[in-house]
């Protein structure tokens, strides 16, 4: 019970516990500090103690690799939490959870594909959420993943509070613009694998006809540009966007994609859409 409290403690903060669920999506791997930080989009101090806190409490550890520090998430202890929620549960349920943790994770390796996954990602404008999922998703997908993104309305140009976000995290931000929708719907254009919707405008809207029948996933998220107000508040809109973004591409790049059959694929990308901060329309997915 004593450590049962510390854990909970530990995990009633906001940021830990969108820490630990990062660390989770990445087991057995670890992840460096630096990309935590990176990929939460909070300052390296503001996340030194949380780490801290969380590995005191047992549910991470961390070792030294080079000039970085690898934090992996403890899948035991995980499991400890889900035994002592379940005691008093009938004697048949099946609890996944016993089995030992495996030593601590290896780092994991670059994809040698030949052909890695081509994705498009898709919001009206291509100025900000297209952007990010396609920034995320291609330092992420460590070469397993070839991301693009477009839009069916596109901006002039990528959105300033946007491209400086990404260039503050260490994204090289040189090759961004704002492109239509229809560079990438003709006889020439890559093969998409999988067409992503991060906007219920784009979503509702109707699509060229995709070369190769890829598989369809919406993840609408609210449009952080549509948000008024000071520049502090845009730039908070901004950050939050990103984040919502972060959570569902480092599920994706997670998912056993060669392994699952299309329903269960499908299920996982509607389930990924879901996470928090989705909109009404792709939560009605859920339930379709």
């Amino acid at each position: 019970m004593s450590e049962a409290t510390s854990i909970f403690g530990a995990l009633a903060h906001a940021t830990r516990l969108e820490i630990f669920r990062l660390l989770i999506r990445y087991l057995p791997y670890g992840l460096a500090a630096g990309d935590i930080a990176r990929l939460m989009a909070i300052a390296h101090n503001t996340l030194s103690p949380h780490l801290a806190m969380l590995e005191r409490v047992g549910l991470v550890r961390s070792r030294r690799e080079g000039r970085s520090i690898i934090f992996a998430a403890v899948k035991a202890k995980t499991h400890d939490i889900a035994a002592f929620l379940a005691e008093g549960l009938p004697i048949d349920f099946d609890l996944k959870a016993c089995r030992p943790d495996s030593p601590f994770p290896a780092k994991r390796e670059i994809s040698t594909s030949e052909r890695p996954f081509n994705v498009l990602v898709l919001c009206t404008g291509n100025s900000a959420r297209s952007i990010f999922a396609e920034a995320i998703l291609t330092r992420e997908g460590a070469g397993r993943f070839r991301p693009f993104s477009a839009g069916s309305h596109p901006r002039a140009r990528p959105n300033p509070l946007a491209i400086a976000l990404l260039s503050e995290l260490g994204y090289d931000v040189s090759a961004f613009r704002s492109k239509s929708w229809n560079e990438f719907a003709g006889p020439k254009s890559p093969k998409m694998d999988f067409i992503v919707t991060v906007c219920d405008v784009a979503a509702a809207e109707t699509c060229p006809a995709w070369p190769g029948h890829p598989t369809l996933a919406h993840w609408g998220i609210p449009d952080p540009i549509m948000i008024g107000g000071s520049e502090g508040e845009k730039r908070a809109a901004i950050v939050e966007s990103y984040r919502r973004l972060t959570q569902r591409v480092t599920s994706f790049v997670n998912l056993d994609i060669e392994r699952l059959d299309q329903a269960a694929l499908e299920r996982k990308l509607i389930e990924i859409g879901c996470m928090d901060g989705a909109t009404a329309m792709t939560l009605r997915r859920l339930s379709a």
